[in-house]
């Protein structure tokens, strides 16, 4: 396993919920956290005054990650207080539970933007950095919605799905140069987006409870660890799906 001491890593979204989790735990391993949020001002720092107070550095930087000119500011800022960015964490997303006939042409837009255009972005944002490096680690939230078609809607499915594709085709071409991109799919996990649908029940897992966000957050710690898993979907989804 590779260590984390020292290392920078960025969480999208990691105000609440997955994100959150995941930044706490890649500080506590020893990295340096940029916590990216859109509207949850509150939250990211709380995140970040936990951050610094354990010992490690932590800033929070408001960004809309579907935009291009807002993640390059975001990087930029990143990698001036921080230094450059070897862990990325695609985690920031929507969900709009809907059912099939009441979901319009913004409706999609809006979730293939936040969900897998974003992902592209970053991404985009923080490879040349790594490929200069010959390092990097490279984590993006999908979903069981990907591989089952979930209880959000279409959109949502399509949008996580969209996110294998690129998680498979980064981890290809960049293998030889010291990059390892995985997804984690994670189904029906106890945050505030799932609590919050109505379809999402404990009866759709066979283990027969929502999972924690900190089952989570050791999946991706254990990614950004090691360097001879890449292009793999990682399912902590309590067995709703099993491959």
């Amino acid at each position: 396993m590779d260590d984390l001491n020292g290392r920078v890593a960025l969480v999208t979204g990691g105000s609440r919920g997955i994100g959150r989790a995941i930044a706490l735990a890649f500080a506590e391993a020893g990295a340096d956290v940029v916590i990216n949020y859109l509207s949850r001002s509150r939250e990211a720092q709380e995140v970040e005054s936990q951050i610094n107070q354990s010992g490690r550095r932590c800033i929070a930087i408001q960004a809309d990650v579907s935009v291009r000119s807002a993640v390059a500011r975001l990087v930029a800022s990143a990698e001036e207080r921080l230094g450059p960015i070897d862990v990325l964490v695609n985690n920031a997303g929507i969900s709009r539970p809907q059912a099939i006939e009441e979901i319009t042409e913004q409706d999609w837009d809006d979730l293939i933007a936040v969900n897998l255009k974003s992902c592209f972005l970053v991404t985009q944002a923080v490879l040349p950095g790594m490929r200069a490096r010959q390092w990097g680690r490279i984590v993006n939230l999908s979903s069981v919605a990907a591989q089952v078609g979930g209880v959000v809607g279409p959109h949502y499915a399509a949008s996580k799905a969209g996110m294998l594709g690129l998680t498979r085709y980064y981890a290809r071409h960049l293998a030889k140069e010291g990059i390892r991109v995985n997804a984690i799919a994670p189904a029906l996990i106890a945050t505030e987006m799932v609590t919050s649908n109505p379809n999402a029940q404990p009866a759709h897992i066979p283990v027969g409870r929502f999972g924690s966000v900190d089952e989570v957050a050791q999946v991706a710690v254990m990614l950004a660890g090691n360097g001879y898993i890449t292009g793999q979907t990682i399912n902590v989804n309590g067995g709703w799906f099993m491959s």
